[in-house]
């Protein structure tokens, strides 16, 4: 099939599935769009394909930066804003030939993990339970169900806290979150700096690689982007190791379970899912080796310290004189200039945040919430460090467990749960609902790579078609081991 035909069969998806409310903003120019289309058919007729991408529709979480369409975060206070400049990432998509399907929806400034925080509608998983609409999961929830339902052929996501990771389990596709520093966030709307990364959402591994290889790379704008000598050492030394250890695709691997992910809300469903894969990874040959990371009780509650934190720094210039649109309301002498702008543009969500994360940087609160967040960290990094066989390429001194006890991987499930129906969301405790991000928020306080790949489940039970069949499994590396995360997605897809 030809890329134009295949680019028509993603808008006639688009059109299709508009009540899911995945997208935002379309492509505006599409005499354009069709012509880059046919000069890529021709290029790939040719052979002098730009890259494995070429000529491949990408859609845009709605928080990096596009020159085309409006960035908005999905806030009010940023209704119609057109950015001067767009996303590295983005350059980098074009430069590969790939194609900007338009820009998806998601929670305001990424804060949620259902994609209903948005001045534009609800997020809408493609499956329903009874009739009733389910979470896509967020905040790259408009991203899933944009690959879910053919919209595209990937799309980009951020993954603070699994934004990328729950939505990709929820909606039955693949998410990506690399080594935090090894994409550039040069563009990408900030939420909690030490901890966004840009994330890639496809229907397999091999695409994700695809893309994932395209946006990578040093970025001079970008503070947080690693250099290219640190990148190089990373390279070396986990090819070394790989060399050591004769890893190739038939090497048995020494696969982690962590006891503290086997929490009880997890459902019975997810947990028979997680235990189904694991016994078919040892038919392959590969170990499986019990394990303990005991600061991941604590991992939640710190990462909901921290990301507030930082996202009310983040979010100051959100005020109606440097960014934003300003109210209409007039402010009185007394009040603070923006006080109106904010209270009127911004979210409840947002608002809510901006209040916990203000409040634990206080003089008062600072040590209490915000340094002992900080120490938790610490050692949920260190928790992970002891745990992998390859030690953490950019740390020199660290304690190690016994050979006897690592591993090259570890493999839990990404969610507790299947997805809940949105008319219950608003019945949710708040508190549950931050509980989504639970097994997520591990791997994102350590910055290391994740990857959620769906499994199919027994269909027992199951009486309507429409429901979920697959279970998000989640597979984490060391820092800078992205490709063994790619690999074993390989091997569990094959299963």
């Amino acid at each position: 099939m030809s890329l134009l035909r295949k680019a028509e069969r993603c808008f006639a998806n688009q059109h299709t599935h508009k009540l899911l409310a995945a997208f935002v903003a379309a492509p505006k120019d599409i005499t354009l769009f069709q012509q880059d289309l046919q000069a890529a058919d021709e290029r790939s007729k040719e052979g002098r394909r730009k890259s494995l991408i070429d000529g491949q529709l990408i859609a845009i979480k709605d928080n990096i930066c596009t020159t085309e369409e409006p960035t908005t975060c999905s806030s009010a206070i940023l209704n119609g804003f057109h950015s001067p400049y767009p996303a590295t990432v983005v350059e980098k998509l074009k430069a590969a030939g790939a194609l900007i399907a338009g820009k998806t929806n998601l929670d305001e400034f990424g804060m949620g993990s259902h994609s209903t925080n948005s001045i534009y509608e609800a997020v809408k998983n493609i499956y329903t339970q009874n009739g009733d609409a389910l979470s896509a999961g967020g905040s790259s929830g408009g991203s899933a169900v944009a690959v879910a339902t053919g919209q595209c052929d990937a799309a980009l996501g951020t993954d603070t806290g699994g934004s990328v990771r729950l939505p990709a389990a929820y909606t039955g596709i693949v998410g990506f979150k690399p080594s935090y520093g090894l994409v550039s966030r040069w563009g990408v709307v900030a939420y909690a700096n030490s901890l966004d990364t840009v994330g890639v959402l496809t229907k397999n591994s091999s695409m994700a690689r695809s893309v994932y290889d395209t946006i990578k790379g040093y970025d001079p704008r970008d503070p947080t982007s690693l250099p290219t000598s640190t990148r190089s050492k990373i390279d070396k030394y986990v090819t070394n190791r790989g060399a050591k250890l004769q890893r190739s695709s038939s090497t048995s691997l020494r696969i982690g379970v962590p006891r503290e992910y086997n929490t009880e809300e997890l459902q019975p469903i997810v947990r028979e899912a997680w235990l189904k894969t694991l016994q078919q990874l040892r038919k392959l040959g590969h170990t499986i080796h019990v394990l303990s990371l005991p600061a991941t009780k604590m991992a939640l509650s710190a990462y909901y310290v921290l990301a507030p934190a930082e996202a009310s720094s983040n979010l100051a210039k959100y005020d109606g004189v440097r960014y934003g649109n300003k109210s209409a309301d007039r402010e009185g002498t007394d009040n603070v200039l923006f006080a109106a702008t904010r209270g009127a543009s911004l979210g409840d969500e947002v608002k809510k945040r901006i209040l916990l994360g203000s409040y634990s940087l206080s003089a008062a609160a600072i040590d209490n919430y915000f340094i002992k967040a900080q120490k938790v960290r610490r050692l949920v990094q260190g928790d992970f460090n002891n745990a992998f066989s390859l030690r953490h390429p950019l740390l020199q001194h660290q304690g190690q467990s016994s050979q006897e006890g690592q591993v090259d991987v570890i493999l839990t499930p990404t969610a507790q749960s299947l997805p809940p129906k949105i008319s219950s969301l608003d019945k949710a405790d708040p508190l549950q609902a931050y509980g989504a991000d639970v097994l997520t928020a591990p791997a994102s306080l350590a910055g290391l790579p994740s990857m959620s790949v769906p499994v199919s489940v027994s269909d027992d039970g199951r009486q309507d078609l429409k429901e979920p069949n697959t279970v998000g499994m989640q597979i984490l590396a060391q820092f800078g081991d992205d490709d063994l995360v790619f690999d074993m997605a390989r091997v569990i897809e094959s299963l």
